[in-house]
């Protein structure tokens, strides 16, 4: 009772002798597939016939909807093909998965692509997603592939990314058509065919960019057979892509596959036409029962139909009169447009003179002028000569600029990060300079001890030298005194060596002059004495005289070392104060660096707003000045700004500036005037 069957009448299913006639003139092989064949093709015309006859009925009885009031009939009859279309390809989609799946259950094996049954699952599947397909048109032709919907599950299910760049990759493969085929053969062969499609239409709305409303893939028709191919997963295929020519296949449906075959493989001619007269006779039954279910309809409900359809008669009519008066006023109005038309023809020619007149008018300037300009000519044409050597060496810069432009970006962030780099080497530079000034002023402020702590020990040594000159005089008449008393002392030994051989006689005489004498020897020695001690403490001065000269020399050693150490402080202060110049000087350079590098950004800037930012305005597009507003005539004419590009009037546009796209002085409007002058007093400044 589940199963789905075909409605066939009688008359055009062919007769037993018929068939038998057929047989003979064919050869053996092909007799037992005859009657099938023939079968199936009269099958498939009669599907649409009996498809439509079922869906008048179900429309009388109200199964279907009945077509609006604005619904034409053409339109009408489109929707019952298209849904006849439909449930026919659900019904051949049905036959398909059910015969594959019994044909692989009775194998029991993988299945080839050789197989019959699935070569017709695939064509049947491939006609189900053709349906409805909207026509893409191109430049090589109009383009109709189901391959663009399959592309879509690639974005939704991650999982589908295989199989896109398997396809993709596959060299053999060079139409859409093809690819999709691939595509189907590789999802049957992971058993995900029904989940891919199953993404597909819960995005319909993604869908909708490749079917039309109506068709297979966005009704319930796709859901169900989405639902039929889940019992695809049970069967295992290996299917080899490498050898086949998918491009080029011919998808037609063999019907000789879902018709009841009841030969033997011997083909006997009686046991095929038993069982196509048993088929009719069974078709007959069904076709008697449906038309009983019809007949038990009840005639109350006919007639409430018949009357909704006069009804919507009598609606239909009353439009129809209400259009023919819309009609009449439609047409009406189309007269005075013609009117309107012919109005407007006649003053569009009236302008069209006078603006020939206005040219005529401007063309007589024009040859005033260039009377007046063929005189300038030649004064012009010294000044060319002058000029163009200048116009090459800046069309050679202008070539360099537009050959570094690309450069001059990079260079442009280069120069950013140089110029902070920079300012932070300036900054250190100048901290060390801050430093090394301190340095110097702390030197300076040493020197300036260490010669005064030098005079004041050149005047103590020239003080001790003359001390020790004092006292180098004073020992030496110190010595001249003792040598002195030394040769009296030897004086008077002799003496009293000569009074004892002289007076040895005269002792008595004498001995009272001994006693003076010793008296005087004993004054003399205490003097001698005193002397001694004086000595010895002149001794000991001189010594201590001669530890001071040595602290004095290690002094002037010291004082030396320090006259070599000032003088090297003096040699690396002028070294410094060279360093200090060079580094000033260095400096000074890089901020005329910076300066030149800064105003070099802000020309290439200018250059690059002069060739990027600003666009040249045509002189069709504008009709009016950009400042004033005022309409352009022949009196007002149209002046182009070298520097934004818009047009204006001359009274908006009689400035002239030197711009860096141009050698000489070029009109400007009166706002690219000023903001040019405020950037040339701040590049000054």
């Amino acid at each position: 009772k589940e199963e789905d069957f075909e409605i066939i009448d009688k008359k055009q299913l062919p007769d037993a002798a018929e068939l038998r006639n057929e047989e003979k003139a064919k050869p053996e092989e092909a007799r037992w597939s005859a009657p099938i064949l023939s079968l199936a093709r009269k099958a498939s015309e009669n599907l649409a016939l009996g498809y439509g006859s079922a869906l008048k009925s179900a429309s009388l009885v109200g199964l279907v909807s009945k077509p609006g009031s604005s619904d034409s009939p053409a339109k009408t009859s489109t929707r019952c093909h298209t849904m006849e279309e439909r449930a026919n390809l659900m019904n051949m989609m049905k036959l398909s998965i059910k015969i594959l799946i019994q044909s692989a259950l009775s194998l029991g094996r993988t299945l080839d692509s050789d197989f019959p049954p699935l070569q017709q699952f695939f064509v049947v599947l491939e006609h189900c997603l053709k349906h409805g397909l909207k026509v893409k048109k191109s430049f090589i032709g109009q383009n109709k592939s189901f391959f663009g919907p399959l592309e879509l599950v690639e974005k939704l299910c991650p999982e589908a990314s295989d199989i896109a760049t398997s396809v993709k990759n596959l060299p053999e493969l060079k139409t859409a058509v093809g690819r999709g085929r691939a595509w189907l053969y590789l999802a049957l062969m992971q058993k995900k065919l029904a989940d891919y499609l199953k993404v597909l239409l819960d995005h319909k709305h993604l869908l909708s960019e490749f079917y039309e409303p109506d068709a297979l893939m966005m009704e319930e028709e796709g859901a169900v057979i989405v639902g039929l191919l889940v019992g695809l997963n049970v069967i295992d295929a290996n299917l080899c892509l490498k050898g086949e020519d998918l491009d080029s296949q011919v998808g037609v449906i063999d019907f000789s596959l879902y018709l009841k075959e009841t030969q033997d493989s011997d083909g006997k001619q009686d046991g095929g036409i038993t069982a196509v007269l048993d088929q009719k006779h069974y078709v007959e039954e069904l076709n008697r029962h449906l038309r009983w279910d019809f007949h038990l309809c009840t005639v109350a409900d006919l007639q409430n139909k018949i009357d909704c359809l006069e009804k919507t008669n009598s609606k239909l009519q009353e439009e129809l009169a209400a259009a023919t008066d819309r009609i009449g006023s439609l047409q009406e109005e189309q007269q005075q447009l013609k009117q309107q038309n012919e109005l407007i023809r006649e003053r569009s020619e009236k302008s069209v003179e006078v603006t020939k007149e206005d040219t005529k008018v401007e063309l007589d300037t024009y040859k005033q002028s260039r009377q007046g300009l063929d005189e300038m000519y030649s004064d012009v044409w010294k000044q060319l000569k002058e000029e163009k050597k200048i116009r090459l060496e800046l069309e050679k810069e202008l070539e360099l600029q537009i050959g570094m432009k690309t450069e001059m970006e990079i260079a442009m962030k280069l120069l950013e990060k140089d110029t902070h780099e920079k300012q932070d080497t300036l900054v250190a530079l100048r901290q060390q300079l801050e430093e090394v000034k301190a340095i110097n002023l702390q030197m300076f402020h040493k020197s300036q001890d260490a010669e005064c702590s030098l005079q004041e020990k050149t005047e103590a040594i020239s003080s001790f030298e003359g001390k020790t000159n004092e006292m180098m005089s004073s020992m030496k008449q110190m010595e001249k005194r003792l040598q002195q008393a030394e040769k009296a002392r030897q004086a008077a030994e002799e003496r009293c060596n000569k009074m004892k051989q002289e007076l040895a006689g005269k002792l008595n005489s004498c001995r009272q002059q001994m006693a003076q004498l010793d008296s005087k020897c004993s004054t003399l020695e205490k003097e001698l004495k005193s002397e001694k001690e004086q000595r010895q403490t002149l001794q000991k001065e001189l010594h201590q005289e001669k530890d001071a000269t040595t602290l004095l020399k290690t002094e002037l050693q010291q004082m030396e070392g320090l006259k070599k150490e000032l003088r090297k402080l003096q040699d690396e202060k002028q070294q410094l104060k060279k360093v200090r110049e060079e580094q000033e000087q260095a400096l000074q350079e890089m901020g005329l660096h910076l300066s030149q590098s800064k105003l070099k950004m802000e020309d290439i800037k200018e250059v690059n707003k002069a060739l990027k930012g600003h666009t040249w305005l045509k002189d069709d597009e504008a009709t009016h000045c950009k400042q004033c507003k005022k309409e352009f005539s022949i009196s007002r004419r149209k002046h182009h700004c070298r520097n934004c590009g818009d047009i204006f009037c001359n009274t908006c546009s009689s400035n002239e500036l030197a711009l860096p796209s141009y050698p000489k002085p070029v009109r400007v409007c009166d706002n690219c005037h000023t903001l040019l002058l405020q950037q040339c007093s701040s590049n000054s400044s």
